[in-house]
């Protein structure tokens, strides 16, 4: 049951941070610069909130002993502290499309798509450049098992992020 709450309580707040992040976008087109900083702040302060989420969803699912999780939290650390530079690449080109939605042109669209993709594959090549150091400090299941809840995580706020951004117009 407590995996299950917390999960929701993920999602909840992914879909509070993307609502907040699709709105501040909105907002990009009509705010002076002092709004935008203001958003830009609460963002952070969300996606942290989130990363603290993650981190307790993590810690809620995964029996380590003592001797593990000395180990385990500061690579995991460092693997959060690298895919949050992937999410705030992210981030930017989600307020980049929002700011040219209404007047995007087909050169500005593909370059999107490309650096969107590109996030993609660095998050994969940062999975695959830790797997072995996670193997390091913790037994193969375990090492599974975060790399399976860390997926999940990760395609819940996919999923929202993919139900909140309009498609393009044509």
């Amino acid at each position: 049951m407590l995996k299950k709450s917390i999960t929701a309580i993920l999602v909840l707040a992914g879909a509070f941070f993307l609502q907040t992040a699709s709105a501040s976008a909105q907002q990009t087109q009509q705010a002076p610069a002092a709004t935008q900083s203001g958003t830009d702040q609460d963002i952070q302060l969300l996606r942290q909130d989130i990363r603290s989420q993650k981190k307790q969803i993590i810690a809620a699912n995964m029996t380590l002993t003592d001797a593990e999780a000395t180990k385990f939290w500061p690579v995991y650390d460092q693997y959060t502290s690298a895919l949050t530079k992937i999410g705030d690449d992210r981030t930017a080109l989600i307020k980049e499309y929002a700011q040219s939605y209404d007047t995007m042109t087909d050169a500005q669209a593909k370059s999107l798509i490309k650096r969107w993709a590109a996030t993609d594959e660095q998050a994969v090549q940062l999975r695959m450049q830790y797997i072995p150091k996670f193997e390091q400090v913790l037994p193969g299941k375990k090492a599974a098992l975060f790399f399976q809840l860390d997926r999940r995580i990760g395609l819940l706020i996919d999923l929202q992020l993919a139900s909140m951004i309009p498609l393009v117009n044509q």
